[in-house]
This record gives structure tokens, sequence and C-alpha cells, in this order.
């Protein structure tokens, strides 16, 4: 042996020692696993091997009772594995059991041992070896980990509905189809999604539709319920099957859900009735299709989970009703045919119902119910709840069952990237010591109804779970532990970026940008939204009547009481400026202020850190886009409210300078919208992917039209126009400006009442509203004077609700009249926030505010039903409302009241 030689040789025995490896058989490693593993077990398994192939080690599988003492060895078990508790045996204390779904890692002197408390911890061991492996090019020297999840559910969603009705549908009624969803067929985009899950760590996976059940299963005492064809239900049940399959191999729990009541198109038409009606009470055959409908699924397929939405599509009197003598009997029912006891679980949502009430009837007849609630409503605005809605999170999470967090829509976010780790920490910490929940479910970060497709006007089109990968992975991240290092999360995430866009250092510029331009929409609509709800696309912009005169567009309180830290709203703040009464919490200029220097910050950033860019070009420079559009928003914004105060000042002061000085700022609030329909008009196509006439702010989206920034400029435009003309008459009124706006009666259409209980009457003063108590009309709004209402008595709308048939040869739209209250003595106007139906026939919109005043009654809002000709059925719940006459439905509503008082602000804008 030459001197070389034996120099090398001894390199080589001084590693072995220092390591703690042999040196024989380096290049071996001895795999010892179950001969028959779980199937996660096996996923993990195989993950584990091929990173070991990957650092150039060969696999000998062993399944030996004995561990040899010699060579690289690997052990992989769970807890109750013989060889985890031999080693247990023979080392006491050598490492402690986790909790559910954790592992262990451990390596010294050559073994290497992966210990899970459970599958699905043997799995997830598996898969963070394999990690480390892969970033260290070879297994690590030394190991002791031990790791377990904080959050017991860690899931996200899609959705199974489509951006715009189905032909002769409603809302959430999609057929399961190849052509409706051809993504749903398409394994290969499964397995990739699946795999994103599970490389995350996440172990539940969500499918949303309004009433699946007719598409998967059938029944015999409703064959004519099914929605498909035969091939297509064969392709259903396989997809169904392979899905529920692989999704167990990962470790993923698969949650249909459906909304309540709901039924098939074939089984409503066989019956002769709508698919959903919110005033419908139970109907016997509906009850009876359902449970059978939920027992055939749970029979065919034990596995999946549940979850429901007790509304949307019926009235909260009957969902402990519902629930307990339909929902649950149901899946008695299935697991009776199954021969077992064991309940799979069950997620009641609390959106649309009284969840408190419901789960205390529920619990002493199913045990394995868990609860959700949505996050901060339909978009994300704080990492600091409070109020209302976190007492209801709150409520939910004490009752001794998994509360889970709905992170839902994210309507503000739309369509731009997203993704500020800080953010989605801060928020899952309060998810946890606020609102005392332990669950996640996900959605999309944008473009739910158009999965999988994301709104980047590419070709081919980008999918969410490439494009939008820092969302899933930030909010799994922590949802798996939340008590991570800031600090140690700057470099996880900057080295992650930097990475991925090969551009080394520069990757904390492009964190810094993410983390930035996180904050813009959260804090825009917290302090200047209409609502958290989908009803408004936040960075479409808003109008100036939503910001001078939100009332007028129904303003969601929660808002603005549980959404966000304590602050004024605009019209509080100018108020209280002009009093000069000290303001509390968040104002809008601090806000304004904020905003742009987040924008300016990300813009500045992303710039920063482009020269350096090697890799991802073209998703970094869409990237960089998005970062130039929010800052061109922020001016807008910037621009817009500040000219709004001035308008809300003039309406205080009626000093003409107030209205003078919003004409530049408005002008420039029209520039920096130009910049955005110049950023976005080759990027994207589109900015919301909810293209219904549910969308309703800043301005309808019915039949898909203003879902783009292009669409928006000419009213936004007209708007400055608009103004600009009514400042001009305000400085030099004529006498014939002055009597060209004088309200117009609406003429009257004729229809035939065909209900007996009601009855005509003139909407004049001293008229009363009900035919039993005189209860006389005040005022009436000059637009209504014509008109004739019907009238019931106070007796029957309280204890029946109100039913109004009527038969019209024309199309014809129903003035109803909400009084403005919350008492529950009174009905409630439609609303969009809780029933996606409320917009059907136009009726979510406020056409006159205080159109009549009566005796002892509070204010009344007008708002109007559109039917064709016909014979047509409008009921409406329990309680107190108002007929107010039939009038054409192009005819224009004027903006006059029935008390007479000054002109609204927004009137400015018209």
């Amino acid at each position: 042996m030459n001197r070389f030689s034996l120099r090398i040789g001894l390199v080589f025995l001084l590693v072995g020692m220092l390591t703690g490896f042999p040196t024989q058989a380096q290049s071996t490693v001895r795999l010892y696993a179950p001969a028959s593993p779980a199937p996660r077990v096996q996923f993990g398994l195989d993950r584990l091997t091929r990173a070991l192939e990957a650092a150039d080690l060969k696999i000998q599988p062993r399944h030996d009772a004995k561990l040899s003492r010699k060579g690289i060895r690997v052990v992989v078990g769970s807890w109750d594995d013989p060889r985890i508790a031999a080693l247990q045996a023979s080392q006491p204390n050598l490492f402690p059991k986790p909790g559910k779904e954790g592992f262990v890692l451990h390596a010294t002197d050559g073994l290497v041992v992966v210990a899970g408390a459970d599958a699905s911890g043997t799995l997830y061991g598996c898969l963070e070896l394999a990690d480390r492996i892969e970033q260290a090019g070879g297994l690590p020297e030394t190991l002791d980990v031990t790791d377990q999840p904080e959050m017991v559910l860690r899931g996200a969603c899609i959705g199974l509905q489509k951006t715009t009705y189905l032909p002769g549908r409603k809302v959430y009624e999609y057929p399961y189809t190849p052509e409706t969803f051809p993504w749903f067929y398409d394994k290969a985009l499964w397995i990739q999604y699946l795999d994103q899950l599970v490389a995350n760590r996440m172990n539940s996976l969500y499918l949303w539709n309004g009433h699946p059940f007719a598409s998967l299963v059938r029944l015999a005492d409703y064959p004519y319920a099914v929605e498909v064809d035969d091939a297509t239900f064969q392709k259903n049940e396989e997809m169904f099957r392979f899905l529920t399959e692989e999704a167990d191999k990962r470790g993923i729990w698969v949650i249909q859900m459906f909304y309540n009541i709901l039924v098939s198109k074939p089984f409503a038409e066989h019956h002769q009735l709508e698919t959903q009606d919110r005033e419908r009470r139970i109907v016997p055959v509906i009850a009876d299709y359902t449970r059978k409908s939920i027992a055939a699924f749970v029979e065919k397929y034990p596995n999946v989970g549940l979850l429901m939405t007790l509304g949307e599509a019926m009235s909260w009197d009957d969902d402990v009703e519902w629930f307990t003598k339909t929902i649950i009997p149901g899946v008695q029912d299935g697991l009776q045919a199954l021969g077992t006891t064991t309940e799979p679980p069950i997620v009641l949502r609390g959106h649309d119902t009284d969840p408190e009430t419901v789960m205390e009837a529920a619990l002493p007849l199913y045990k394995n119910l868990y609860t959700m609630h949505k996050y901060n409503g339909e978009a994300l605005t704080t990492y600091q709840p409070r109020g209302p809605w976190a007492e209801v999170h709150r409520a939910l999470s004490e009752l001794g069952s998994t509360h889970i967090e709905n992170v839902h829509i994210l309507a503000n976010l739309e369509p731009f990237r997203y993704g500020s780790p800080d953010f989605i920490q801060k928020s899952v910490r309060a998810m946890h010591e606020v609102h005392g929940a332990n669950g996640l479910h996900l959605y999309p970060q944008a473009s739910y109804w158009d999965w999988p497709y994301t709104a980047d006007a590419a070709t081919p089109r980008l999918r969410q779970l490439d494009r939008d990968w820092i969302w899933y992975e930030a909010w799994a991240r922590y949802a798996w532990d939340v008590h991570r290092d800031r600090p140690q999360e700057i470099a996880y995430w900057s080295d992650k970026l930097g990475t991925l866009y090969g551009c080394g250092p520069e990757g904390h510029d492009i964190l810094t940008a993410y983390e930035e331009s996180g904050e813009i929409a959260p804090k825009l609509l917290r302090r200047f939204g209409i609502t958290n709800g989908n009803r408004q696309t936040l960075l479409l912009g808003m109008t100036m009547s939503q910001l001078v005169n939100p009332e007028r567009w129904r303003v969601w309180e929660l808002l603005y009481s549980s959404d966000g830290p304590e602050g004024e709203k605009l019209a509080d703040y100018v108020r209280k400026e002009l009093q000069g009464a000290p303001h509390v919490g968040e104002t809008p200029p601090q806000i304004l202020q904020e905003v742009v220097a987040h924008a300016q910050q990300a813009v500045a950033a992303i710039d920063r850190a482009a020269p350096a860019v090697t890799k991802q070009k073209e998703e970094f420079a869409r990237l960089q886009n998005d970062m130039h559009c929010y800052e061109a928003l922020a001016r807008f914004f910037d621009a817009k409210v500040k000219a709004a105060m001035l308008v809300l000042e003039y309406g205080h002061t009626r000093e003409l300078r107030c209205l003078e000085a919003a004409i530049p700022l408005l002008e420039a609030s029209v520039r920096a919208y130009e910049d955005v329909v110049r950023l976005t008009k080759d990027t994207y196509l589109y900015a919301n992917s909810m293209q219904t006439a549910q969308r309703r702010i800043p301005i309808s989206g019915e039949d898909g039209s203003n879902k783009t920034w292009a669409e928006l400029l000419p009213h936004y435009q007209q708007e400055l126009a608009n103004f600009k003309r009514n400042v001009a008459q305000l400085q030099a009124p004529s006498q014939e400006e002055a009597t060209a706006d004088a309200p117009v009666a609406l003429s009257p259409v004729k229809v035939q009442l065909l209900s007996s209980d009601g009855a005509l009457y003139p909407l004049q003063a001293g008229q009363s509203l009900f035919q039993d108590e005189a209860v006389p009309i005040q005022q009436v709004a000059p637009a209504l004077q014509a008109l004739q209402g019907v009238r019931w008595s106070r007796s029957t709308q309280q204890k029946q609700g109100t039913t109004l048939r009527f038969k019209t040869t024309r199309p014809m739209r129903v003035l109803v009249g909400y009084f403005d209250t919350n008492d529950k003595a009174f009905v409630h106007p439609p609303d969009l926030e809780t029933n996606a139906n409320a917009n059907d026939r136009g009726q979510a919109e406020l056409l006159l505010a205080n159109a009549l005043e009566a005796k002892g009654m509070p204010p009344v809002q007008l708002h109007g039903y559109t039917y064709p000709a016909g014979t047509h059925t409008l009921s409406l719940s329990k309680g107190l409302c108002l007929v107010l006459g039939f009038v054409d439905p192009s005819a224009a509503i004027p903006n006059a009241s029935a008390t007479l008082r000054p002109e609204t602000l927004d009137q400015l804008f018209d």
C-alpha cells in the first residue's frame, strides 16, 4: 500500500468515526419497514426511497424482526410496530411519543429511526426525512427531532362551481359532468394537487357543490332524480373512488360539502317544485329524498366526511329540525346499511344559521361533529379580529368539538398575487388565541369560481396550484406550527424565493414586496369597504356614492365591528374632525398614508430584485406587474377617498369650496385608474371570478359584465363628468336647472291579484298599512304616490308570512317595502351576505331610502322583484313588510324620499 492510499484510508476511517456511520457498505442502506404497511405508510416509504436513491444510496429492503448491528440502518414504523417497541425497550426514554399525526426522527451510530404516533405521523416522518436528505445530499449525521401539528385539521377546498350560472339553473347548481368540469376527470392533475397538499402537510380536502348527491348516487325510490347520464355516472363513481383512495394514501380526508335545502333539477321538475326556495318550509317529499340521498352516499363512501351549510336556501326556523330529523338520520341510515357504528365526521358551518342552538340539539344524537366559521367573512382583512364575530368563534370553540377557521372566498384579494407570510402567520395565531380554533379550511387565493385556472391572460392558462404556491404553503406551514421564530421565517422565505427566481439574496426583496403589498387590500377594505362578502370586488375600485353614502349600499356592520382594529368610518371621521372631537383607533387618513407607503415600498423592493432574476423570468414579470397594479390602486383610493372626505365636509358646511377642491382629487383618481387599466388590459382576463348578479359593488356583474378595469373606467370617467357638471350648476344655478329634476310619479302596471287575503289600497297619507290595525301612512315618496299597494292583516304576516299570488300580461316589477330595523318582528331585506339567491329578481338593490313613513313604524326602504309575463307567487317570510305597487321594470326610481330631506350627497355624481 502506498502512502497516498494509506492517507485516503485514514481519512475515510476518521469520517466514519466522526459521523457515527459505519465505514463498511457506505452506499447501502438497510431499510426496515412493515411487510404490509398501511397505504399512507407505504406512500411515505416510497417518497423516502426516492430521496435515498437520489443521494446515491442503495436500498436493501428488510422485514426482519431483529435489526442488524452493521451498516446504515433506517427503521420506519408506527409506534406499535415491533421494531419501534423493541428500540424503546432496549433504550428507555430514547424518544418521547408525540401526539396525533406526530413523529420522531432519531439518528445516531448509523441507526436512523422514523417513528410515527400513527400512520399519518409515520408518513410525515418519512416526508420530513426525505426533505432533509434532499437538502443535505445524503442522510443527516445526527437527528433528534420530535414534531407534531398544532391544528387538528389542515385543509384546502376546491369548488365544483363556475363563474356563471348554467342555463336554466340557479346558483350552486352544477352537476358533475365532463362538459362542465373537465378537470375533475384529469387524474394527473389530481395527483399533482394531492402531492402538493401532502407536501404542505395538509390532511383534508373539501369539495364544494350545491347538491352533489344526484351526480354520485342512485335512489330506488327516486330513480328520476339523477342529473347525469349513465356513462357520466360511471365516470363519477370511478373518479370519486380514485380521488378518495389517492387522498387516503397521503393522509388526506376528503369531505363533500352541500347546501340546504337544495334538490336536483330532475327531482324538482318531477314534483313541480323549485330546486331551492329560501321561503319554502320543509316539505316531506324533499326531506325523504335528502335523507335517502345522504344514506346512499354514506353507504357508498363511508370514509368521506360531510360539510353542510344549513342555509342560503332555507329558513333559520327549520335549521334544527332539518339537521336533527333529516341530515343526521340520513347518516345513521347509511351506517346501519353498512352494519357499522363508526360515525363519519360531520362539519357544521356557522354560516346563515344559529350554530350554537343547532349543535346543542345535535350533540345528544351524534358525537363526531365539528364546527366551522368564516375567519374574516369572505375576505382577508385583519390578524386582530374582535367584536361579535369573534364571540361566535369563541362560543363554537367552547362546545368541546374541534372548531375550524374558514379562510373564505378572499373577494378583496382577487385577482393579484398574495403571499405575505407575516400576515398569514399572525392570522393563524389569532385563530388560536382570539377565536380558540384548532382547524384550518383554506380557499384558493383567487379565482375560486374558475378552478383550476387563474385570471392571468397567459397561454397556456396558469394554474392556481402553480401560481399561488406561496399562499398554500404559508397557511399550511403555520397551521402546523404557528410559533416559528420571525427572523428564521424571514430567512426561510427569502432563501426559498431567492432559489425559485435564481436571484440569491435578492429573494429578501421579493419577500418584502409580498409582505408590503399584503397589507394593502386588508387595510382598504376594513376601513372603506361596504362588505366583507363577495358582492364587493375591492380591487375594481369603489364609486363616490359608495364612499359618501355607504348606507345606500347596505354596509355589513360586522366588517367594522369585528374585522379589524377599532377605528372610524369615513363619515364619522369627517364629522369628528369638524366638531374637534377626539378620534379613536384607525383613521381614514392614517390608512391612506399607510397604504400608499406599503405600495411604494412593494414596488421599490420588487424593482430592486428584478436585475438579479435568472429563473422563472416570465412569472417574475407577472409578479412585478402585480406590485405596480397595487401601487396604482393605492393612488386611486388615496385620491378618491380624500375627494370623498371633502364631499362629506360639504354635507355639513354647504361650502362650495369643498366640492371645488374635490374635483382635482377625483381627476387624479381617474388618472391612477387609467394606469391600472394600462397594467391589466393585456395581463388579466378578469378581476373577479364570480361573474353573476350577486356581485354588486362597485358595479353589477350581471351576465358576466363589468369584470375588468377597462369596463369600469368609463363609469369612473362619467362619475367625474357628472360631478363637474353638478358643481358647475351649484356655482351658477338657473331656474330651469332648479326645476329640471322634480320627481316624477311612477305609472302603475295593471296586474290581476290571485291572493284572496290581500287587498289593494292607494298609497296616500291617512291610509292604513294593515287590514286589522290602524297604522296610518304619514308621508309617501313622490314617485310612489300614484301607485296602489297590497295590504294584509298584521297578524297574518307575523304568523304565516306574506304570500302574493298574481298574474301579469307583461313584464313588471313588484315594489316591496322593508322596514329599516333589525327587530325580528319585521322581514329583513334580501341579503347577499347569507343568501346567494337574494338577487335572482334584482331584489337586493336598494331602490329608494325612506320611501314611506307611517305612524309608530320604522322608515321604509324600497326594493323590487322583477317578473316576466305570467302567473307568479312571491313568498316572504314571517314578519312585517309592505307591497307598495307594480311598475314597469325599466322605470327609473326618482331619488326623492318621503321625508323630503335635502338631497343625498351621492346625487352629486348622478
